[in-house]
């Protein structure tokens, strides 16, 4: 009599068991990449946050080859892919290349100077020579300083983004870079904004 009911209850039982081992296994793979989902966008966070927290005085104690890094970090942040930094000697004037996020080609030229100094008419039409060398669709120059103003016209005139002091401290502290080209040639400063730039450095 009871081997006869063990016979007829074993099926079940096993079947319970064998649910109840899938249903665990299924709900810890769930579990574990929940987890590793969140230690991503945690860590992606707290990069993003890190990169967007640096000061300009920061950014102007950096080197070359920092600033360039920390370009590159801005733009992975924005969601550019492909991001690389290629700034050397003889770079044919490319620091950082890669993708925008809608899959179009960029090139940057990063220049580091004291925020007193002018970025040249000539420095942003060597960049023009490093999109037509390069191929790529689009061309950003991104400095610690201002733009003079035939080198400014000259971007805005060639479809150059140029990345002045102001919009980079926008960019650094979250701004989206394609969010500041509706204001590109312009924002560098009124009157006031100019004269506390000159007492500062001079």
């Amino acid at each position: 009599m009871l081997t006869s009911w063990w016979a007829v209850i074993w099926p079940y039982l096993v079947g319970t068991l064998v649910i109840g081992a899938v249903t665990a296994g299924g709900w810890w793979l769930w579990k574990t990449d929940r987890l590793i989902r969140s230690g991503d966008r945690r860590w992606r966070h707290e990069d993003a946050v890190i990169t967007g927290h640096r000061t300009l005085a920061e950014v102007d104690a950096m080197d070359g080859t920092d600033f360039e890094e920390f370009v590159a970090g801005l733009c992975r942040r924005d969601g550019y892919t492909d991001v690389r930094r290629v700034g050397r000697s003889h770079d044919d004037g490319a620091d950082v290349r890669g993708r925008l996020p809608d899959g179009r080609t960029v090139v940057i030229q990063c220049k580091r100077y004291n925020p007193k100094r002018k970025i040249s008419n000539s420095e942003v039409r060597n960049l023009l020579g490093s999109q037509v060398h390069f191929g790529a669709d689009v061309a950003i120059f991104v400095t610690t300083t201002y733009f003079s103003g035939p080198a400014e016209r000259c971007a805005v005139q060639n479809g150059v983004m140029a990345v002045h002091r102001d919009h980079l401290g926008l960019w650094n502290n979250g701004a989206a870079l394609s969010s500041l080209a509706s204001v590109n040639g312009s924002g560098q400063g009124d009157r006031q904004h100019r004269a506390r730039r000159k007492k500062t450095y001079g």
